[in-house]
């Protein structure tokens, strides 16, 4: 027969229960502690407001593009013209050092949608400008097309589409 002490019962001692609560609470210490330093590397209130940004389209009349900021870029929305998506959609896309389809860039066909900074050095390129009738990049010499893809200078790639959704047929969330 075997017999227990006050202080043991089923081999189990009062030290050990102290050792298990000390380490629980120190462990809930340690979070609440380390917690204010993961929660400020969440993203700031302005930060998360640049995320996306919602632009209003039935204001632009056919031809012509305004420019919105998204993420402190600018962001080109052009309202193409029949014959500036029929002159993007004829391209021959194995020409293009980019190769990238018209449809593959927009959504709506109509809606042209593309962060407005140049690839090759970050320049803000001009409207309707260069040998294309899209872009032109003036620092470097960039030529885009309708589309916004590259076709002539130094620019590696097209114009960026960034994400968006179309919320309505006159409103567009950007990001």
């Amino acid at each position: 027969m075997t017999t227990t002490t006050p202080i043991e019962e089923d081999g189990v001692k009062r030290r050990d229960f102290l050792y298990i609560a000390a380490g629980g609470v120190g462990a809930v210490g340690t979070a609440f502690a380390i917690w204010p330093f993961v929660a400020q590397m969440n993203p700031s209130a302005d930060v998360l407001a640049l995320s996306s940004t919602e632009v209003e389209l039935d204001a632009i009349e056919e031809g012509s593009e305004i420019t919105a900021v998204w993420q402190g870029k600018p962001v080109f929305i052009r309202h193409r013209t029949k014959a500036e998506i029929a002159a993007a959609e004829e391209v021959d896309i194995s020409t293009l050092p980019d190769p990238e389809a018209d449809a593959d860039r927009v959504e709506n066909p109509e809606w042209l949608i593309m962060v407005g900074v140049c690839t090759h050095l970050g320049c803000v390129p001009l409207k309707e400008s260069g040998d294309f009738n899209g872009w032109f990049c003036p620092c470097h010499g960039s030529h885009y097309d309708t589309s916004g893809r590259i076709r002539k200078g130094p620019a590696p790639a097209n114009l960026v589409v960034p994400p968006y959704e179309f919320l309505s047929a006159t409103t567009v969330k950007i990001g």
